[in-house]
């Protein structure tokens, strides 16, 4: 059998490919339209970066710096400075969330950190990002996550990590909508997706009275 041939001019970025692709037609047509509407999305390939410093450090203050906004301080916090957002993971440890294409922003970190101690870590391939949006949104998560999900409790800018269904994930709303985003490790992304998509089914139907 022939060798497969790799075009030489193509980089790791052209190579790679998606933990959801082949689920991306199944969750386009999973969607449910009108009031009890509910999406389910993948944004892959964004840019991901694990940070672990003394929060009252120097090197702190100028990994704040360079990213233009503070390191929350407090369970579920996020901060957010042009295409940067700051999740809170831990005392000492956020995850930094940038767009496809922000790939530079670890090499920024790293050179803010400047050898003190902490550590900067590039985790974007360790999770995907699902997005589940829509009237119904929340009550598709209430499914499967322990968490007190009302808006008296959670609501847009709250990250933190939880569980969907078996799922480990950290979950971020992002609006009101509601919008959230789901960060589950890549090996699990299949089962999550397709968890979800079986929640979603039953908001194609009228609501019981």
């Amino acid at each position: 059998m022939a060798e497969p041939t790799i075009d030489a001019g193509a980089g790791p970025v052209a190579l790679r490919t998606s933990p959801l692709g082949h689920l991306e037609a199944r969750m386009r047509a999973a969607a449910v339209t009108g009031e009890r509407g509910v999406r389910l999305a993948e944004w892959p390939f964004i840019t991901m970066v694990n940070l672990r410093v003394a929060p009252a450090s120097e090197a702190a203050d100028r990994i704040e710096k360079t990213l233009g906004a503070p390191l929350p301080r407090q369970c579920g916090q996020t901060a957010a400075s042009g295409p940067h957002t700051v999740l809170w993971l831990g005392p000492d440890e956020w995850l930094v969330v940038t767009p496809v294409g922000g790939t530079s922003v670890a090499a920024e970190l790293r050179e803010a950190l400047a050898g003190d101690p902490g550590s900067v870590v590039d985790v974007s391939a360790n999770r995907t990002t699902l997005e589940l949006s829509g009237p119904a949104a929340r009550q598709v998560l209430e499914k499967g996550c322990p968490l007190d999900l009302h808006p008296r409790a959670f609501g847009p800018g709250r990250a933190v990590s939880t569980t969907v269904g078996p799922v480990a994930v950290l979950l971020w709303q992002i609006d009101e909508a509601p919008t959230y985003r789901l960060f589950p490790r890549s090996s699990f992304a299949d089962y999550l997706a397709r968890w979800l998509i079986d929640a979603m089914s039953e908001y194609r139907g009228p609501a019981l009275p």
